[in-house]
């Protein structure tokens, strides 16, 4: 019994030092709070929509939903951190440009079409450059002009509602074709919110590349010790540039089921503050903001995990303009909890505890 309680012990430990063990533990935390709380949280319906098509539907199936929006953004904002040492604050702005092209291309020069003006996979090709070029400016910012991450980025923060005003004339352009409103909503006949499968397509090629290409390895060396890494054959400053071009490409993911959720845009709400939890995400996974050594599947359950989080809030009420600083009490203690310093105290604890029975046993 003794042996048994030991190995136990020794597997908990093994979980607690792992990185991934903090979104872990804030899952479960939550998920129990809501059990205690109202466990009706936790219920699961089939229901219909409006077009008479099966539909899931509970807390659960929204937390999966809009979660998943903010998993693709964490993969991208995994990669910046990790190679640039910084944070790119301007991805609300950049999905309201993506998604403000995508409109643009489907209306053409009328806000508000009979029938698309080109097919929607073109409009969304068309985003991806787009947002992939925004992300190359501030990537070329960062990379080549050594401006700090955080201040490059805050020119397309500023602007970019601005920009995505502008490509549609200031005009609130309204889609009316059903099957745009696929990629953010339910495709006919699929209970599951389409975001989830278009989320799992993004993780499964993320694991594929990290998994037969380096681009892990060259963004964690860079992250640590730039000189190093450029000692060693790599060019830290491609590779930080590469990193916010990925991020473009996960900004014209999000963008497109931004506004597919609505067939429309408004400029200024869109994405709102959706970098701070896209940067909690990460942090929330157990990520250094500095650079370095990341773990993506901590960053994308991160993500989830804040997406809990707001859909607690909203379930308990929670005024809308009291919910960042609710937000920001809870996710603050978590990433102090995360913090290597904080882990090695409460680890030496515990060991000085499990001495002193000895201890006294021995006497």
């Amino acid at each position: 019994m003794q042996s048994r309680n030991n190995t136990v012990s020794e597997l908990l430990m093994k979980l607690f030092r792992r990185q991934i063990f903090i979104p872990i533990a804030a899952l479960l935390l939550l998920a129990l709070f809501n059990l205690i709380a109202d466990p009706s949280f936790f219920k699961i319906t089939l229901g219909t929509n409006s077009a008479g098509d099966p539909v899931l539907s509970g807390y659960l199936i929204t937390i999966l939903d809009y979660g998943s929006e903010l998993a693709i953004l964490a993969i991208g904002m995994t990669l910046v951190t990790a190679a640039s040492g910084g944070q790119d604050i301007s991805v609300g702005a950049a999905i309201a440009i993506s998604g403000s092209v995508v409109l643009r291309v489907l209306c053409g020069s009328n806000s508000r079409p009979e029938t698309l003006q080109a097919p929607i996979i073109v409009a969304f090709l068309v985003s991806c450059l787009v947002a992939m070029a925004f992300g190359a400016f501030n990537g070329t910012l960062v990379a080549y002009f050594k401006i700090q991450p955080m201040v490059a980025t805050l020119i397309l923060f500023t602007a970019g509602r601005s920009i995505a005003a502008w490509i549609n004339n200031n005009e609130l352009p309204i889609i009316s074709e059903p099957s745009f409103g696929y990629f953010g909503g339910f495709i006919p006949g699929i209970p599951i919110p389409t975001p989830v499968f278009i989320a799992v397509a993004c993780m499964i090629i993320t694991a594929l590349t990290l998994r037969f290409t380096n681009l892990g390895l060259y963004c964690q060396a860079v992250g640590i010790n730039d000189k190093s890494s450029r000692l060693n054959g790599l060019n830290p400053a491609f590779i930080k540039f590469l990193t916010y071009v990925i991020l473009g490409l996960c900004v014209a993911v999000a963008g497109l089921i931004k506004v597919s959720r609505l067939s429309s845009i408004n400029y200024s709400v869109i994405a709102k503050d959706i970098e701070m939890d896209a940067i909690l995400a990460v942090a929330l996974g157990g990520n250094a903001l500095s650079g370095g050594k990341f773990n993506m599947t901590a960053s994308i359950l991160g993500a989830y995990v804040i997406q809990f989080l707001t859909t607690t809030l909203y379930k308990f009420n929670v005024q809308s303009d009291a919910l960042s600083a609710y937000k920001a009490v809870v996710v603050i203690a978590l990433v102090v909890l995360s913090a290597p310093i904080v882990r090695e105290k409460l680890t030496a604890l515990k060991n000085s505890l499990k001495k002193q029975p000895a201890a006294k046993e021995v006497a």
